[in-house]
């Protein structure tokens, strides 16, 4: 994986691009109502959602928040017990052959057979769509050249992961699901797979997955979905979600000849004062309101500013609300 050329990409790969997906004035992905029940146990209920041509979104949750149900759902795998799924415009309940034509799949592992080499797969998987990318360039672009006439069973964990992606992408996809697609993949890799992915959204591509990695969801999505309890409880782009968070802004103050600890606790809107070596850190739920009332705290004379930092909640903090509140 360290060698030159060894990882998701070879030399000049990412240079050449793939053909692009046609754009649609419309959402390449439209579910309404998603309803998906086991034995009377409901795993998904009334899911909404919508993806755009040339977004990634993300589905986040706990584990049996509902999350690979619904994209099993989305891909054909499993029957919904209700609601309506469209892919590019197609419906995806009655129109199954012809949605395959437009989708990549990648779910968490893949089976195949032990003898089975790379180039014979993506061969063999390509037959089935009427465009399909060429072998070699798919082996290539995942960094599979080396071992594209070695057996499945001879492929390290990170290759099979590599080979599953290749899979997806062999039909020139407009959408493509990815189910935990980072799983077992080392950090230069998985860094080089969300180059991938982001070039696939550049050329129009949907792009929808699941991910355990908040902070990869972070860096990486356009617009996520938090599911818990098989529904879903905020959308949006993860920024906006942390910047919409009824979660208090945790300040850090850091100055010489600061005013008493009293004195800075009781300004508006801070919470938690945590006292520290020339200053402190605090919570406030109107960062304007306390930030106006310190600024002339830090202006008077013998006060000099060492380090003043605002931070907003992160996803991480926002999921763990959310999700904590559902079950509250």
């Amino acid at each position: 994986m360290r060698r030159p050329g060894n990882g998701l990409f070879r030399p000049g790969a990412a240079r050449t691009a793939w053909p692009r997906v046609s754009h649609s004035p419309h959402p390449h992905v439209v579910v309404r109502g998603l309803s998906k029940a086991y034995g009377g146990q409901t795993a998904v209920r009334t899911v909404d959602l919508e993806v755009a041509a040339g977004e990634i979104f993300g589905l986040l949750g706990p584990n049996g928040a509902g999350k690979t149900t619904t994209l099993e759902c989305l891909v054909g795998l499993r029957e919904p017990d209700a609601g309506e799924i469209r892919i590019c415009g197609l419906d995806a309940r009655r129109q199954t052959g012809a949605i395959r034509q437009h989708l990549g799949v990648a779910l968490q592992s893949t089976a195949l057979p032990e003898r089975m080499t790379p180039r014979e797969a993506l061969g063999l998987f390509g037959r089935f769509y009427a465009h399909q990318r060429p072998a070699a360039e798919l082996l290539a672009r995942f960094g599979l050249t080396e071992q594209g006439d070695q057996a499945f069973d001879r492929l390290s964990g990170g290759q099979r992961q590599r080979l599953a992606l290749a899979l997806a992408f062999v039909n020139q996809p407009a959408v493509v699901f990815l189910d935990e697609p980072t799983t077992g993949l080392d950090p230069q890799a998985r860094r080089d797979l969300h180059a991938l992915i982001r070039g696939l959204r550049d050329e129009g591509c949907a792009v929808v997955l699941t991910t355990h990695l908040l902070d990869e969801a972070e860096t990486l999505c356009d617009r996520v979905a938090i599911i818990d309890r098989g529904r879903v409880v905020a959308t949006g782009a993860p920024r906006d979600l942390a910047a919409d968070s009824r979660r208090r802004q945790s300040v850090t103050l850091r100055a010489r000849g600061l005013p008493a600890p009293e004195r800075l606790a009781a300004l508006p809107g801070v919470s938690g004062w945590v006292a520290a070596p020339e200053g402190g850190t605090f919570e406030t739920e109107d960062p304007a309101a306390t930030l106006a009332a310190l600024a002339p705290l830090l202006a008077a004379p013998g006060v000099e500013l060492l380090d003043l930092q605002v931070r907003r909640a992160t996803l991480e903090e926002v999921f763990l609300q959310l999700t904590r509140e559902d079950h509250g």
